[in-house]
């Protein structure tokens, strides 16, 4: 169970790493720097642990498409960025190749 803990640990990290990516102003602004570097180490770090037991394509899945998601979630209501239908209709693949992997998947450590 704590393999699912540490993944989930991993996506937030990466999700705030990049939210500090795009305040950093391409790494010229110092705390938003500071920020990014330190959750994209923290996001790996997590990810070094779910890997003992999930395989990595996986692993790399979830944390990929729970990232894009998050981050898409974010982009819009924060960065005030818009998403067209395109977009949206990707992302809703991509929650629902999340939900086979995890429901179906026999590779996947429950």
């Amino acid at each position: 169970m704590m393999h699912w803990v540490y993944l989930a640990m991993a996506i937030v990290c990466e999700v705030v790493g990049t939210s500090a990516l795009k305040y950093s102003d391409s790494f010229s602004k110092l705390m938003p720097s500071a920020l990014c570097v330190v959750s994209f180490i923290a996001a790996l770090y997590f990810m070094s642990f779910a890997l003992k037991t999930i395989p990595v394509g996986i692993v790399y899945a979830i944390w990929s498409g729970a990232g894009i998601v998050l981050i898409s979630i974010i982009g819009y209501l924060v960065f005030k960025q818009s998403l067209d239908t395109p977009a949206l209709v990707g992302i809703a693949l991509i929650i629902a190749g999340v939900v086979v992997i995890n429901t179906l998947s026999k590779s996947v450590a429950h």
